[in-house]
């Protein structure tokens, strides 16, 4: 079937190619109403300018991919932006980071300051109180949009993200294998964003899986290093404290593991998700569940230069696989009674 082109959109509207590309470009002056008639046009005929011939001249402004998350600190959403980079950069295009603190207000007003500089294509990962259907129009007319990690919320996009509830359930079934009948979870409370939720129900899912009830004194909030070693210690201040403990992000699992050295307890067995910088050297050596943030960027960008490519299927979710890398600390045995 042959694509629709920018004089078919203007011969629907009954105007010059010039005007449909003054609309889209957003360069010189046109009336509102014909605006609108070309934007609606363009959604008619599922037209979708070649945005990658557009934004490759030589010095052009435009010639950017925008991309926001929530935290420059976080080495996760470094080694991301990295797998986008390491892609795009080859078709000369040039990433655009900025964070917005897990905020939803910072997180629109950067993507309103990329749009104004009117990217090639924008990348999200969404703040926990993100609501995306304010770009429904820039996507309608053709932007490439890909949300990473989590997917939009208010939007039909293209997504990125972990298999979050697949990992969690392997290592948490990983512990309950090594005979922990009582296993604790560290995390996100209450799991309102979305790989906080995946993550949390892959907990659950394991221990249903071998028949083990669901015991919520054994659930501890703990986003940071901070909380998660508070949270630790009221689980080990339990009368019938757990065996093992989940650690269901990376500060959370460098939490657990000062809490349990500085408590001097080697006894608990224990499985981070995501893995840290020197896990192999800890005593013992922690077990996690590894993301792959490097490819969970280059599936993205691989996304991203497809749709400038002319792509139009309907929007997608990617699943990254997770990777359980099994070191000493989840294959403790849980005490004799």
């Amino acid at each position: 079937m042959r694509r629709p082109t920018m004089a078919d959109v203007a011969r629907e509207v009954g105007v010059t190619a010039k005007t449909v590309s003054r609309v889209l470009n957003d360069e010189g002056p046109v009336a509102a109403e014909t605006r609108e008639r070309v934007m609606q046009a363009v959604r008619k005929l599922g037209y979708q300018p070649n945005l990658m011939a557009r934004n490759m001249r030589v010095g052009a402004r435009d010639a950017a991919i925008g991309l926001v998350i929530p935290e420059m600190g976080n080495p996760f959403f470094g080694t991301l932006a990295g797998g986008i980079e390491n892609t795009v950069r080859a078709r000369g295009l040039t990433l655009i980071v900025g964070s917005s603190s897990e905020t939803a207000e910072l997180e629109q007003s950067l993507i309103a300051a990329f749009l104004a500089r009117r990217v090639s294509a924008l990348m999200v990962v969404p703040s926990a109180a993100g609501d995306h259907r304010h770009l429904r129009g820039e996507r309608a007319a053709g932007l490439p949009i890909v949300f990473l990690d989590r997917p939009a919320v208010g939007l039909t996009a293209d997504s990125v993200v972990s298999a979050n509830r697949e990992g969690a359930a392997a290592g948490v079934g990983h512990l309950i294998g090594h005979g922990h009948r009582r296993v604790g979870f560290v995390g996100d409370l209450p799991a309102t964003l979305y790989t906080r939720r995946e993550r949390f129900q892959g907990y659950r899912d394991a221990l249903e899986r071998s028949g083990l009830p669901f015991d919520r004194a054994l659930v501890e909030s703990g986003h940071d290093q901070e909380a998660a070693s508070a949270a630790t210690l009221r689980l080990l201040a339990l009368d019938d404290p757990p065996t093992a403990l989940f650690a269901a992000n990376n500060l959370a699992s460098m939490g657990v593991v000062v809490a349990l050295a500085r408590a001097g307890r080697k006894d608990v067995a224990v499985v981070g998700y995501d893995d840290l910088p020197l896990a192999e050297v800890l005593d013992p050596p922690l077990t996690v569940v590894a993301q792959d943030p490097a490819a969970i960027g280059g599936a993205a960008a691989d996304l991203v230069l497809a749709r400038l490519d002319g792509d139009r299927s309907k929007a997608r979710r990617t699943l990254v696989p997770t990777r359980l890398i099994v070191r000493g600390s989840g294959e403790l045995p849980p005490p004799r009674p």
